[in-house]
This record gives structure tokens, C-alpha cells and sequence, in this order.
């Protein structure tokens, strides 16, 4: 069987190595107070995402053994109210020879009172071919995961596909269940395979999902398919390799797109009203939505990107999720806020307003806060926030009514991260007369939502260690309200 190095699991550290990882990432300045991200080694994928038996339950795909993609693991996580996590340990470390090459990114749904756990079993037949399998492990009750026994559910991949085919989404329809899977046709092309199955064991393939009023030569693969009802409407949303840029949208090595209108299942159709991008800022890919507690539509991603080397490599642990936002439709679009329990990690909180026509600093002695910022423009035409402020660097986020543009730029910070990609990013909103911006910033993550959601920015920032300054600057009178809130340690 092929091997190399990066494919060795868990099962094989020694406790020396355990230690080495521990020791070295724990100290970690830029490690995040309440985004989850791994003790050690690499995250990506968030997977199998799911409310159950009273607790909500995540697992993310995880390499042990440094900051490469190597064997993949799902790691497992819980929590009682969304923002308090606790490490339990791994759910599926990838032993068998459906799975030779690692557990990879799936879903979660629960079935006769069981939460089925879908992934793929990634097969490397040599340095470049490669076939995949699709797999199911099952948690009990009791929080106990173990892999079905009559793994795989589906062998190989359907003709006419390379063995780039993974990433099952499962949901139930009509008292069917369906499988959506990224893949990639023989022609190098993106597309999405269904299969459908009476009782989530035994699967008959359907064919291809064709997307109407939809460019569906649109990339060489379509990762990480999920589905989702908000209000009524269908959003499908997908993970797109090798897009091009289209004006200030796509910039990144792998984009997100999500796509609202009605999903006709039996036809193998998806009917597109609109579509857009998920996010426009640096570091968000592959999110997958579920439903909540109270049945809210939520939503994780991951913070990252590619194999870009990043500051905290040299400590052997990279990546983080986004906080868990809450999704709504207004309109022909996807709207965006964090989730409401944030509120329960709030501490210290500062308000202030005015009216100002020049910088205000806004008090701050940390870097795990949220702010809740108003401005009324006024007679400004250039305005905006500058974050992690100090002599030798800042992130700045613009408002430029004039052309009509919301820039993010993180040009200005000593570290740099992925730049080949550009260090600026751009989008535009509905009104600039007022202005709302709603930021979450982590050690070495911000997220910022401007206008209750309409548009969001997620990057990966590393500040120095005295660059803690916030301040609102503007080129005439605006008026400004805020809240800041210190936020506690979620994980």
C-alpha cells in the first residue's frame, strides 16, 4: 500500500512526541480564547455538526503530527450552549483499509435516535491517482462513536469521475434520505453526485445535481456541498476550486459560494434565484450549516486556507473555526450574525457616542473583544476602523461612499500571511449613510459583520504583542455610538 511519512495516525505518537506538540503550542500568544481551534497540530474542516441528546456536538478534521495536510482524524468537541467547549478526545482516527488515507470531511444527522456520522475514506493509490470511499460511523446515546460495520457504504467512485469525490451531505426529504457529494468529472470539471437511500444504510446512485440559471462549468471541484431550508427557501452552499476573480469577488486560492432557491430533489435539480459570495474577506472556507437548539439555522467554517505557512507553524498548531453564526434570508440574499449565545461570554462593557470629525480612540487593553459600532455618516465621504493599532501596524476596514466600496486591508501588519493572494479585499454595501459594524477579534482571528449580516469579512491576523489599539477615524463630521464587550474563554 502507498505510504509516506504524513500518513501515520494518532494511534502511533509516542508520549514523547505528545508531549514535544503540547509543550510547544501551549504558550502560544496567538492561540484564540473562545474560536475553536486544535491544541496541537492541524484543523480544518468543521464536520458532523449537530445538536444531540442535549448537547451541541462538533468534530473538525485534524492532522496530529504538525501543520501539513497529512492523515486526517476527526477530532471531537461539545458543548451545552454553542460557546463553552470542551476536548473530548477523537471520535475517528482512520484505521481501516476503506479509510487507508484518511477520515475525511462529512455530516451529521440523526436517525431512530442515533446521530449517523457520514465521511469519506480517502484512498491513495499512488503519489497523484487516488479513490475514495463513503463511510458511516454511528454515536450512540450514551455519546459513544463507532464505525458502522459494513463499511463502506458506497466503494469507489461512479464512472466518469476521478476518485476527487467526497464531502457527503445528508438530509432527509419526503421520508428519503439524499447524498450530496463534491466531485470532479473526468473532463476536470466541478459538479455534484447524488445518491439516495429508505434507511441511510444501503444507497442507489442517482446521478448528476444540475444547477438552472448556474455557470456549471464553474471550477475544477466543488468541495464540502451542504444544504440548508432558512425561511423557506433552499441555500445550497459549496466550496468552488479554481474560480477565477469576477470584479472584487473571488480573490482567494478557494472560495465559498452560496446559492438560494428550490431544490427539486426528484429531478436532480436546483433551481438558482441568486447567488453570491459566502464571504468577503481572507480565511473562510468549507462551512457547513445545522440546526440549533431551538431549531436556529447555524453555521461554522473554517478559518483558513490552503497550506499558506503561517506565524504559529513554528509552535506546531495551525488553523481555527469561525465563531458559530446564525443565517437568515432577507431578500435575495444571505444575511449573517454571530450567534445570540456570544452574549454569554460578555464581560466589561464600555459605551460610548458623539459626534466627531476626527480619529476617537476607543479604549482597550486586549485582543478578545466584540464591537458593536454605529456611524452615522453625515458629511463624511471616507470612514472607517482601524484594529490591532500600534506604532508598527494596523488593520483597517474602510467606508468609501464615493465609490461605493467596504475595504478590508491588512497590508499594514508586521506579519504576513498569504500574501501572494493580495492583502486587501473588497465589497459593497446597500446604504453608507449609516453604518453598522458588529467585530469579533481573537488573538489572531477577527470576523466582522457590517449591517446586521448583509456582508461579512473573515481574516486570520497576527498582531504584536502591544498592538491592542481601536480607533474610528473619518475625513469629516460623522456620529458614532458603541458597545464594547470584553469576551471570556470559551475553550
Amino acid at each position: 500500500m502507498y505510504k509516506e511519512e504524513k500518513h501515520r495516525t494518532i494511534i502511533e505518537a509516542t508520549a514523547a512526541e505528545l508531549n514535544e506538540f503540547k509543550s510547544k503550542s501551549i504558550n502560544d500568544p496567538w492561540k484564540p480564547n473562545y474560536h475553536i481551534h486544535p491544541e496541537f497540530g492541524l484543523l480544518n474542516d468543521p464536520n458532523g455538526l449537530a445538536y444531540y441528546k442535549g448537547k451541541y456536538r462538533l468534530f473538525h478534521q485534524w492532522y496530529p503530527f504538525g501543520v501539513i495536510h497529512g492523515m486526517k482524524h476527526w477530532a471531537q468537541l461539545e458543548s451545552e450552549d454553542l460557546v463553552n467547549w470542551k476536548r473530548v478526545g477523537v471520535a475517528l482516527t482512520p484505521t481501516e483499509t476503506y479509510e487507508s488515507h484518511g477520515a475525511y470531511s462529512g455530516t451529521a444527522i440523526e436517525i431512530d435516535g442515533k446521530l449517523y456520522l457520514y465521511y469519506t475514506g480517502n484512498i491513495k493509490l499512488g503519489k497523484e491517482e487516488r479513490s475514495a470511499n463513503q463511510c458511516l460511523a454511528i454515536m450512540n446515546e450514551d455519546g459513544k462513536v463507532e464505525k458502522y460495520s459494513n463499511n463502506p457504504l458506497i466503494l469507489g467512485v461512479p464512472e466518469g469521475y476521478t476518485g476527487h469525490v467526497r464531502d457527503p451531505k445528508v438530509f432527509k426529504k419526503d421520508n428519503n434520505y439524499y447524498m450530496i457529494l463534491g466531485a470532479q468529472r473526468l473532463d476536470e470539471t466541478g459538479t455534484f453526485i447524488m445518491y439516495k437511500s429508505i434507511d441511510g444504510l444501503e444507497w442507489t446512485f442517482l446521478g448528476e445535481l444540475s444547477l438552472e440559471n448556474f455557470d456549471n462549468n464553474f471550477g475544477y471541484m466543488w468541495e464540502c456541498p451542504d444544504y440548508i431550508n432558512i425561511d423557506g427557501k433552499d441555500v445550497l452552499i459549496f466550496s468552488p476550486q479554481g474560480i477565477e476573480p469576477v470584479e472584487n469577488k473571488y480573490h482567494n486560492i478557494f472560495n465559498v459560494v452560496y446559492i438560494i432557491g428550490k431544490f427539486d430533489v426528484e429531478n436532480l435539480k436546483f433551481i438558482v434565484e441568486s447567488y453570491d459570495e459566502f464571504d468577503a474577506g481572507f480565511d473562510f472556507y468549507a462551512p457547513q450549516s445545522f440546526k440549533g437548539k431551538m431549531n436556529q439555522p447555524l453555521l461554522f467554517a473554517w478559518a483558513g486556507m490552503g497550506e499558506f505557512k503561517a506565524p504559529t507553524d513554528d509552535n506546531l498548531w495551525a488553523n481555527c473555526l469561525t465563531f458559530p453564526r446564525e443565517l437568515s434570508i432577507k431578500g435575495d440574499k444571505l444575511y449573517q450574525l454571530p450567534a445570540k449565545e456570544l452574549e454569554l461570554l460578555r464581560a466589561n462593557e464600555i459605551n460610548n457616542s458623539g459626534i466627531a470629525n476626527e480619529s476617537i480612540e476607543i479604549l482597550n487593553d486586549n485582543n478578545c473583544y466584540e464591537l458593536d459600532l454605529t456611524i452615522d455618516s453625515l458629511e463624511a465621504s471616507k470612514f472607517g476602523i482601524e484594529f490591532l493599532v500600534s506604532e508598527e501596524e494596523k488593520l483597517t476596514l474602510t467606508f468609501n461612499k464615493d465609490n461605493k466600496s467596504v475595504v478590508l486591508d491588512r497590508s499594514n501588519m508586521v506579519h504576513q500571511y498569504a500574501e501572494e493572494y493580495g492583502n486587501v479585499r473588497e465589497t459593497t454595501i446597500k446604504s453608507f449613510d449609516k453604518v453598522n459594524v458588529k467585530a469579533l477579534v481573537d488573538n489572531s482571528i477577527i470576523e466582522i459583520f457590517i449591517n446586521n449580516g448583509e456582508k461579512a469579512f473573515t481574516s486570520r491576523v497576527f498582531p504584536l504583542e502591544n498592538s491592542k489599539g481601536v480607533e474610528i477615524f473619518t475625513d469629516s463630521e460623522i456620529k458614532y455610538s458603541y458597545s464594547k464587550y470584553s469576551l471570556k474563554k470559551g475553550i
